[in-house]
């Protein structure tokens, strides 16, 4: 019996955290659904600049993408974050979706959004589908006005809680993609559990339509 594809995913982790975190964090996903990917969990490229929100309660070293101001307007090193991870997915891929919470969602998108204006990762096959776990746009125009101007056509689950701080923004980001699968849970800024029956249809629905 010919073994099922696992599709390879790049998961980015939330803002001073890290691989291993987010990793911990998608554990709680039914194994039906973990058995779909080969998961890769790289580690922000600039140690935490301050205090992790998750001191206490899982173990350092945390690690951010880049930095930003308090209006998410102006940031930090995020040139220099996109060009390791577009040569880190060119040596260490092919990879065929990727998968982001919070700050790595926001990167997500970013990536997948620059690509299909030819922006990025042109030596790259085109990245086929997103998970965004609360997610947001960057706010730059000079970035919006590239990586949003058309309805990104990549397939996407975008996964906002009731009580995420940033369930406007990540319904913002589901926006700005073409016909975006939206999976709605009650809780806060956290990556959600996953259940067999309430959410591996529409995974499979997802994977289904990107071979």
């Amino acid at each position: 019996m010919e073994e099922e594809k696992k599709f390879k995913v790049l998961c980015l982790h939330g803002f001073r955290t890290s691989g291993s975190f987010l990793k911990k964090q998608i554990s709680k996903w039914h194994p039906s659904i973990l058995h779909l990917f080969e998961m890769v969990f790289p580690d922000g490229i600039f140690p935490a600049g301050g205090k992790s929100d998750i001191e206490g309660i899982f173990p350092p070293p945390y690690f951010e993408w880049f930095q930003f101001d308090k209006e998410f307007t102006k940031y930090t090193n995020l040139e220099e974050c996109i060009s390791y991870l577009c040569d880190y997915m060119v040596k260490n891929g092919p990879f065929d979706g990727l998968l982001g919470f919070s700050q790595g969602a926001t990167l997500s998108a970013l990536l997948i959004g620059y690509q299909a204006q030819g922006k990025v990762l042109n030596d790259h096959p085109p990245i086929k589908f997103m998970v965004s776990v609360s997610g947001s746009k960057f706010r730059d125009p000079s970035i919006c006005n590239v990586a949003y101007k058309e309805l990104i056509k990549a397939r996407s689950v975008h996964f906002i809680g009731d009580k995420d701080w940033l369930k406007l923004p990540s319904e913002e980001l589901a926006a700005a993609f073409a016909g975006p699968l939206i999976i709605r849970h009650p809780q806060g800024h956290t990556v959600p559990r996953l259940g067999l029956h309430s959410s591996l249809y529409p995974y499979r629905n997802l994977l289904s339509n990107s071979s």
